[in-house]
C-alpha cells in the first residue's frame, strides 16, 4: 500500500502542475482526486488489523517489534506482519507419520498419536525467530519432539504395557514431557491422545505363542487341581466310610442284636400270626418266622 501510495502523491503533482500550464478544470479535479487516494492509501499502509485468534509479529527493517493483539494497529507503512493463529492445532501422528517405537524388550510397535497445540501469544516473538511461520512451528518444534518423547517413553515399558495394560500412564507421561519440553518455546499443548498401538507382524507371532503357552498352562494346572480335589474328595469318603464301619461294629453287642430281635418280633406278632425260634445258634436270640407261608 506504501507503493501505491507514493505512485498516487506523484500522479496527483504531476496532474496538478499539468493543470496550471493549461489552466484545465479537468486535471485539477484528477490531481485532487490522486492526492485523496493516495492519502487514504498512505493511512492504510501504517494501519494493520490483526483477525481474532490471532497474534502478529511486526518486522520493520528487520527488527522484530513487540506482539500485535487483534483488532487495530497502527504500524510503520515499512512494516511486515506476519500472524500466528491461537487456535488449537491438531498434528496427526499417523498413517505415513506413524510412530515406530521398541519397547524395553525390543519388541516393535506402531504408536498413532495426536498432539493438540496452541501457539502462547506472550511468545509470539520467541517463535517467530524459532521458525518463522506456523507451518515452521509445527514441522520444526512440535512434530520432531513429540516423535521423539514418544518413543522415548515406550522404550521404558514392555511390550505388553506397551499395547495393553499400561496405556494410559503412557498416554499421560507422554503429554506431561510434551508439555514441559514445548511450553519454554511458546507452545501450549492442550491434549495429548495416544489413539493405538499395533504390534509389528513379528511381536505379535510371539505375543500369540506366549498366549497359546499360558492357556496350556492354565489347562494343565486346572487339570491338576481337578485331579488333586478329586483324591481328596475319595480319601475323605473312604475315610468316612471306614469310621462308619468301625463306630457300628463297635457298637453291635449281643444285648443290642436281642434287642433288635425282639423289637421284630413284636412288630411282627402284631401284623401276621408267627413263631419263633432261638436266634443265633443258640445263643439265645430268637428268629422270628412268618407263620402264613408254608
Amino acid at each position: 500500500m506504501f507503493v501505491l501510495f507514493v505512485i498516487l502523491v506523484i500522479a496527483a503533482a504531476v496532474l496538478y502542475f499539468a493543470a496550471r500550464g493549461s489552466d484545465r478544470t479537468g486535471l485539477r479535479l484528477g490531481a485532487l482526486g490522486a492526492l485523496l487516494a493516495g492519502l487514504l492509501a498512505g493511512v492504510t499502509s501504517c494501519v494493520h488489523v490483526v483477525s481474532a485468534y490471532e497474534v502478529g509479529v511486526p518486522v520493520t527493517f528487520g527488527k522484530v517489534g513487540s506482539p500485535l493483539t487483534s483488532g487495530l494497529n497502527l504500524t510503520s507503512p515499512f512494516t511486515n506482519v506476519t500472524t500466528f493463529s491461537t487456535r488449537p492445532v491438531d498434528l496427526n501422528l499417523s498413517d505415513k507419520d506413524v510412530i515406530e517405537v521398541r519397547s524395553s524388550q525390543g519388541g516393535v510397535m506402531y504408536a498413532e498419536v495426536t498432539v493438540k497445540w496452541a501457539v502462547t501469544p506472550a511468545k509470539a516473538v520467541e517463535l517467530y525467530r524459532l521458525a518463522g511461520s506456523e507451518d515452521a512451528i509445527q514441522q520444526r518444534l512440535v512434530y520432531p519432539d513429540s516423535r521423539e518423547i514418544v518413543r522415548n517413553v515406550f522404550a521404558r515399558y514392555t511390550s505388553e504395557e506397551g499395547y495393553a495394560s499400561a496405556r494410559e500412564k503412557i498416554n499421560a507421561e507422554i503429554a506431561e514431557l510434551i508439555e514441559e519440553r514445548l511450553a519454554p518455546r511458546g507452545i501450549a499443548v492442550t491434549t495429548v491422545n495416544l489413539r493405538n498401538v499395533k504390534p509389528s507382524e513379528k511381536l505379535q507371532e510371539q505375543i500369540d505363542r506366549k498366549i497359546q503357552q499360558e492357556q496350556a498352562t492354565e489347562r494343565a494346572t486346572e487339570a491338576a487341581r481337578t485331579a488333586t480335589a478329586e483324591a481328596e474328595r475319595r480319601r475323605i469318603e473312604a475315610e468316612g466310610i471306614a469310621r462308619a464301619n468301625r463306630i457300628l461294629s463297635e457298637s453291635l453287642s449281643d444285648k443290642v442284636l436281642a434287642n433288635q430281635c425282639i423289637e421284630a418280633f413284636r412288630e411282627a406278632a402284631a401284623k401276621n400270626p408267627v413263631y419263633a425260634v432261638p436266634c443265633g445258634g443258640g445263643a439265645g436270640n430268637p428268629v422270628i418266622v412268618d407263620g402264613t407261608r408254608d
